[in-house]
């Protein structure tokens, strides 16, 4: 399994987007798989990715919270149980790691 974390240059949210899925991977036995960090630099690298937003969570290419990609170095948002924000709770993760393998 390949995780790969997209993220914008000083997007706010990669540190805990990583935290997330570090504890998420954890929790469901996968200790051994790394978050991958890539960083995407421009609007040209956005259009040729899965990129729907800093920060953007792929499993083996697909994004976790399937959206529209986007073109711009942009900021994404996540829908929780107590309203929106900026990375996906670890209960999230979770269910969408466990539902992609």
């Amino acid at each position: 399994m390949r995780v790969e974390l997209l993220h914008i240059v000083d997007c706010p949210n990669t540190a805990v987007a990583e935290e997330h899925a570090r504890a998420a991977l954890d929790s469901l036995g996968f200790t051994d798989v790394p978050v991958e960090l890539v960083t995407i630099h421009s609007e040209d690298e956005a259009a040729s990715t899965q990129f729907g937003g800093s920060p953007t969570i792929l499993v083996d290419g697909v994004d976790l919270f399937p959206t529209a990609p986007v073109r711009s170095l942009a900021c994404r948002v996540y829908a929780s149980e107590s309203g929106y924000a900026g990375v996906p709770t670890v209960k999230q993760l979770r269910t969408a790691i466990n539902e992609a393998t």
